[in-house]
């Protein structure tokens, strides 16, 4: 795909927002107990239609670090993937756990963020956004791209299709947060539908809105950011609840048809009986860099400094 393409798509299609997923590692951290609920069904799942192996991951070193409990580093990436078009990856987060420590640790990196793509593609070893490692080499060289910005090793990926949001908030049976702001909705869910602040009670399509909005945040980024946050929350606590053991199945289904991952059923078990201890204490973190324009096209300059600073922050995880 020609670096063109890419830009005349992002044109017609309009920036995507972007969901962190930890939604789904907390699921296996610390919603393990539905997969034994129902061994079966979940194994076939996971197995069958989830698990996929990437060429730059070395699964037998992360198997020993499972096997022996150690810290892992998981690449999490939420993918803006349609039919016909391999699409981006909007969101990209490494998740540390920290079993021995009993913590754990989230850092975002924005997908504007400009670096050089690192994999087996004609266009590795030039300068672009991140985002776009995953347009021109897919999960392998997105992970090979962060493991070289960050100088970091990555054990595990889980890689969600950003269109399966509002299928999870439905599986769950809704989601209630808590709103900070009094809004009207400009399109996104419904034009002229009313966010009130304080606790409301949404479905998939208004979660959607929800955690869309911007433009009228006075915050910005950092109020979007905060709301995506309180959407994976309420999905994790509402799927951790005693009343959605009946929708295990429609959980799973959604999962199957929209997460991929090198975790299969059994590295799943293990997380979730020897690393739940470490979403006990979680730390979050977001990049910074400021804004430029090169060739008139946007990019995020993460100064050097900073990439060292979360180089850091990782590997006090990590020994």
């Amino acid at each position: 795909m020609k670096r063109s393409d890419i830009h005349r798509k992002k044109r017609k299609r309009g920036k995507w927002w972007k969901i962190p997923l930890l939604l789904i590692a907390l699921l296996i951290v610390g919603g393990g107990g539905y997969l034994y609920t129902i061994y079966a069904g979940a194994k076939s799942t996971v197995d069958d239609e989830m698990h996929q192996k990437v060429a730059s991951i070395d699964h037998e070193a992360a198997k020993k670090k499972i096997s022996n409990q150690e810290p892992l580093n998981i690449l999490l990436m939420g993918v803006d993937e349609r039919k016909g078009d391999r699409g981006r990856s909007d969101a990209l987060m490494v998740l540390s756990l920290d079993p021995a420590n009993d913590r754990s640790q989230l850092i975002s990196i924005p997908r504007d963020t400009r670096t050089k793509l690192v994999g087996d593609d004609p266009m590795a070893g030039t300068m672009d956004k991140i985002n776009h490692a995953y347009a021109f080499g897919g999960t392998s060289m997105t992970i090979s791209t962060v493991e070289n910005f960050l100088d970091i090793e990555l054990d595990y990926y889980v890689q969600m299709n950003m269109q399966g949001l509002s299928e999870m908030v439905d599986a769950v049976g809704g989601i209630t947060v808590n709103n900070q702001l009094d809004w009207y909705d400009t399109g996104y869910y419904k034009k002229g539908y009313h966010y009130e602040k304080g606790k409301i009670t949404m479905n998939g399509a208004q979660t959607m809105g929800y955690v869309r909005m911007r433009y009228q945040d006075p915050r910005g980024d950092a109020g979007r950011n905060e709301r995506q946050r309180q959407v994976i929350q309420a999905i994790i606590d509402k799927g951790a609840s005693i009343s959605s053991v009946s929708r295990i199945g429609d959980i799973m289904d959604v999962l199957g048809s929209n997460v991929t991952t090198n975790m299969n059923f059994s590295t799943m078990k293990n997380i979730m009986l020897n690393y739940r201890s470490a979403k006990e204490n979680m730390n979050t973190y977001q990049m910074k860099g400021n804004g430029t324009r090169i060739n008139g096209t946007y990019y995020l300059q993460v100064p050097d400094k900073e990439v060292q600073k979360v180089h850091n922050m990782i590997k006090e995880y990590s020994s």
